[in-house]
């Protein structure tokens, strides 16, 4: 085969690409098996994955604890474990070629040890010591952002306002005598709603039962607010089964209610939809109450509204946490117009399951 200057066989090339591609899906595995860091079972995994990227005789990870685990064979006359001591307590390399000892850290503390023997260069070494580092970093980042949603998850479990609370079992109340029927319905509601809203849930539900504590919250403010409050609840059959992130859609039918519909002294409507657009599943919830201005709204999403308006902004970002920036709150609002709040969700999700 006949080959211009300048250029390789096709064959060569082919070759180094599959080696990259390999390569790359070593780095990917090794990577998952540092989500757990430096004393995860999985360590042992990562340090066979790091040997077989440098190509070397043997690797060790160690956390700051120095306890440390080797893959490989392991080197002659060189105490690996003095290495390892060396470098927590100086936060330096240690070792010469052929076997060395790099520092590993995460957000600039020291957060382990990576052990090389066989290495014939030094540079590959602390390309890979910098490549753990952050693939350490981005563990733990992502550790904190699951605490953050959790936490956040905690406070809208904890929102359930006392105002509405002591309303619904006054109502109810009055009614035991006049309506007892009636009465008991409400107070089936209620008990639906408090242990929607406060149980241990997973991270994740369904639309279908997202939509049943809704419905048990509606039934309630239509008791307490009468004439004054329409509703209209559409939901497709299809999207019914769509897993969602817990207590997404019912804090924001309760800002139209309480932001939209109470403050006015007319009838208001609320409505709720729900449907499949393309491989999307689309709620949106609607109410013709007070509105805001547009620029109120932004603030709210930013954070930076009123303590009463904090679902809204929660919501937020736990989508975006979720299924990425493209996949926030849509808000659509004017003074005496109304608010109308748009909910868009892949109809599935890899990792989404209630």
């Amino acid at each position: 085969m006949s080959v211009l200057p300048g250029q390789e066989p096709a064959r060569s090339w082919r070759s180094r690409s599959r080696g990259g591609l390999a390569a790359l899906g070593v780095a990917r595995r090794v990577a998952d098996d540092l989500a757990g860091g430096l004393s995860s079972p999985r360590v042992r995994a990562a340090a066979r994955g790091v040997r077989r990227l440098l190509e070397v005789d043997g690797v060790g990870l160690a956390d700051l604890s120095g306890r440390l685990v080797w893959v490989g064979q392991a080197p002659t006359g060189v105490d690996v474990m003095a290495l390892v001591e060396d470098v927590l307590h100086s936060e330096t390399k240690a070792g010469r070629l052929p076997t060395v000892a790099q520092p590993l850290h995460a957000r600039d503390e020291l957060a382990g040890v990576l052990v090389v023997a066989g290495a014939s260069r030094m540079s590959p070494v602390r390309q890979m010591a910098d490549w753990i580092s952050d693939a350490l970093e981005r563990s733990r980042l992502e550790a904190i952002a699951d605490q953050v949603a959790q936490s956040e998850l905690e406070n809208l479990r904890a929102e359930i306002s006392p105002h509405f609370v002591y309303n619904a079992l006054t109502v109810i109340a009055s009614l035991v005598k006049s309506d007892p029927d009636r009465s008991r319905e409400l107070m089936l509601d209620f008990a639906d709603y408090t242990r929607y809203h406060l149980a241990r849930h997973g991270d994740y539900t369904t639309v279908a039962d997202e939509f049943h504590a809704i419905e048990a919250y509606f039934a309630l403010q239509r008791a307490m607010l009468g004439d004054r409050l329409r509703v209209q609840i559409r939901v497709a059959p299809e999207v019914l089964a769509v897993a969602i992130p817990y207590l997404v859609l019912q804090p924001l039918v309760e800002n139209a209610v309480r932001h939209g519909i109470e403050p006015r002294s007319e009838p208001g409507l609320v409505q709720v939809r729900g449907e499949a657009e393309g491989s999307d599943c689309v709620i949106s919830i609607e109410d013709d109450g007070v509105g805001m201005d547009p620029a109120m709204a932004e603030r709210i999403l930013a954070g930076q509204g009123k303590s009463d308006s904090v679902g809204l902004n929660n919501v937020d970002r736990r989508l975006r946490y979720v299924y990425g920036s493209w996949f926030g709150l849509v808000v659509e609002t004017a003074p005496e117009a109304g608010t109308r709040v748009v909910v868009r969700v892949p109809m599935f999700q890899p990792g989404v399951m209630p």
